[in-house]
């Protein structure tokens, strides 16, 4: 008789836990649920409940827990394994969680639910997968390392590093910004960056870069910048800049 008031007890707590589930009081759902645990612990729908009451409360670390103790006390039952992948997806476990789901429409083929879940964490993975890509390459910018033609070039030119290490400093800066900025916002502002001398320019008045308006971006408008710019600046151009420097001053003359 009194096993038979205690199980009754036990049903109680469960419909009242899920009543309050169902309105949206999780908390007081979880707690109902542990009571119903204490008087039938080895009853997996109860762990199960609560598990999902833990994980509406964002209680990630504590539903995963009654997920997997739901899997063991009741190995071929599809729920405790929809219920520890949805904790792992919220944890953004998303591999784990797809192999959990994965047993679930194992035991469940005709879960639509399950099935869904599986294509979702299939892209939601794959979406992961490529963020870290994309992150790692933002990390991991080396210009330096393709560049090496040039950094040959410009020893044959100047000859000793000291001579020429600041220009090359100045394209590898110039070029992880660019492609860093590409990497973070998919576009690349068109700017005129100056290498300065900082013994004669005033580097607080005068700025290493400049954003161009696309409307004035044109080819004149670039070598007019270059050429007075470079006055301006006092930058230290490349052969190559000087020579059109020259062209120009000759034109101008």
């Amino acid at each position: 008789m009194a096993e038979s008031q205690e199980k009754s007890d036990e049903v109680s707590l469960k419909d009242q836990g899920n009543e309050f589930f169902k309105s949206g009081n999780y908390l007081k759902a979880a707690a109902l649920y542990t009571q119903a645990i204490k008087q039938d612990p080895s009853n997996p729908t109860l762990y199960s409940n609560r598990a999902a009451a833990f994980l509406h409360l964002v209680k990630l670390n504590k539903a995963l827990t009654d997920a997997e103790t739901t899997v063991n006390l009741k190995p071929d039952w599809e729920k405790g394994y929809f219920r520890k992948g949805c904790v792992l997806e919220a944890m953004e476990r998303y591999d784990d969680a797809l192999a959990a789901f994965q047993i679930a429409l194992k035991y469940n083929p005709q879960s639509s639910e399950v099935s869904k879940k599986i294509k979702r964490l299939m892209q939601l993975s794959k979406d992961k997968k490529r963020a870290q890509e994309v992150e790692n390459m933002r990390s991991n910018v080396d210009m330096a390392k393709h560049l090496d033609t040039v950094k040959f070039e410009l020893s044959e030119k100047y000859g000793r590093e000291e001579c020429w290490k600041d220009i090359f400093s100045f394209l590898v800066e110039t070029m992880e910004t660019a492609v860093k900025s590409w990497h973070e916002t998919s576009k690349v502002d068109p700017r005129v960056h100056f290498l300065l001398d900082k013994e004669k320019t005033d580097t607080e008045k005068y700025a290493p870069a400049v954003n161009i308006d696309k409307t004035v971006c044109s080819r004149f408008f670039l070598s007019s910048c270059m050429f007075s710019g470079t006055k301006k600046y006092n930058i230290l151009p490349s052969g190559m800049e000087r020579s059109r420097i020259k062209e120009m001053e000759a034109r101008t003359a």
